[in-house]
């Protein structure tokens, strides 16, 4: 027997998004009816996240790297769905050679020094010197691009950008100053908010002094959020509103009314159903009738999944062969024109997807609604 893991936080507003990942994933294990060649496999779900803190947990998601890298029929690992946590099990399961491919980790600096990155990044993560990690979502690198090609697009000049000082939100505020600053876009000011405080107010206010015409807002759904964006939205009620990757999620939209909604747009790796190629409305029509209603991120558990499983088939030859992380690795670094529910793709050297779509969302009647996607 082969077992894949598949890390996600199921506490928590955005577990809406985890347990959609990891439904994604029993369907592409279903495609393949848990077997190939002669080998089972098998899908264990990890739960990154504790109810105390309502969101992914360090201390949780170490715990289940070392579950993980004790278990010895352990192939691969799907995961993690923040970038924070990524950053936190990458290590781990570098020094013991486990392939990982994340559905939705997105910060830069977990594959490149480039734009975005942070001292140290990514040589930190791979203490072996070989690259283990591998992503089907394209990075903030490419989002902050499209962040600034879109809120130019609209008239922006002048944006205060808030963050909430996760991995993912720093990370993304990170590449969208270099972006913006490199497109004549004023970044004002770049302001951490206290995660899931009581009341924004007083930063609102202080971002209504700026004269900002545009707010982007780099969090993930489970800091508070919904509150924020309600306060500095009333406080700006001339200026648009942005939002990252992390608050393209069923509970953020439906905390937002119809006035506010009109000025606000999300970003997301995922696009929607009109955008994939046929393969991928399939999947998503079969994932409605089986869950109900997919999350955005619902295709990359999917593809994440289906990405790992081809490799393991690639490097046992469909089954004929023994198992050994090291060939699964070697297979997954050397995806070319991968024809898949995304999209053709590549996967480079560094561990990223050479697609460079993004998503544009918005909130209709407390829905999330696609809008279009641009190229970034």
């Amino acid at each position: 027997m082969l077992t894949l893991y598949v890390s996600v936080p199921l506490d928590g507003p955005s577990a809406v998004s985890g347990q959609a990942v990891a439904n994604g994933a029993h369907m592409a294990l279903d495609r393949i009816h848990g077997q190939i060649g002669r080998y089972r496999v098998a899908l264990k779900e990890l739960d990154d996240a504790t109810p105390a803190r309502a969101k992914w947990d360090p201390g949780q998601t170490n715990d289940d790297a070392r579950m993980v890298v004790a278990d010895p029929t352990t192939v691969g690992y799907i995961g993690d769905f923040n970038s924070g946590a990524s950053a936190v099990s990458i290590p781990s399961l570098n020094r013991f050679g486990i392939p990982q491919v994340s559905p939705t980790s997105t910060a830069a600096g977990l594959t490149s020094s480039g734009p975005g990155a942070a001292p140290g990044e990514p040589d930190k993560y791979y203490p072996t010197g070989i690259r283990t990690f591998a992503r089907v979502a394209t990075s903030d690198t490419v989002q902050a691009a499209i962040q600034v090609q879109l809120q130019r697009s609209l008239g922006c000049t002048r944006t205060f950008v808030v963050d909430d000082g996760e991995v993912d939100g720093e990370d993304m505020a990170t590449s969208f100053d270099l972006a913006a600053r490199a497109a004549g876009l004023e970044v004002i000011a770049t302001q951490t908010f206290a995660q899931k405080a009581t009341d924004y107010r007083a930063l609102a206010a202080s971002l209504a002094s700026t004269g900002a015409n545009c707010v982007l807002i780099a969090a993930v759904n489970g800091s508070g959020a919904v509150l924020l964006t309600k306060q500095l939205a009333a406080a700006v009620p001339r200026a648009r509103l942005f939002a990252t990757a992390g608050m393209a999620e069923s509970t953020f939209a439906g905390g937002i009314s119809p006035s506010l909604a009109s000025r606000l747009l999300i970003t997301s790796p995922a696009l929607g159903a009109s955008a994939y190629p046929g393969s991928a409305r399939t999947v998503l029509s079969e994932y409605a009738r089986i869950y109900g209603t997919p999350e955005p991120d619902a295709i990359f558990g999917y593809e994440a999944t289906s990405l790992m499983l081809s490799a393991i088939a690639g490097a046992t030859d469909h089954g004929r062969r023994q198992a050994r992380r090291a060939s699964v690795l070697k297979e997954i670094f050397a995806t070319r024109g991968r024809h898949s529910v995304l999209g053709t793709y590549s996967i480079t050297r560094e561990g990223d997807t050479s697609l460079r779509t993004y998503g544009v969302w918005r909130v209709a009647a407390g829905r999330l609604e696609f809008f279009k996607a641009l190229d970034g």
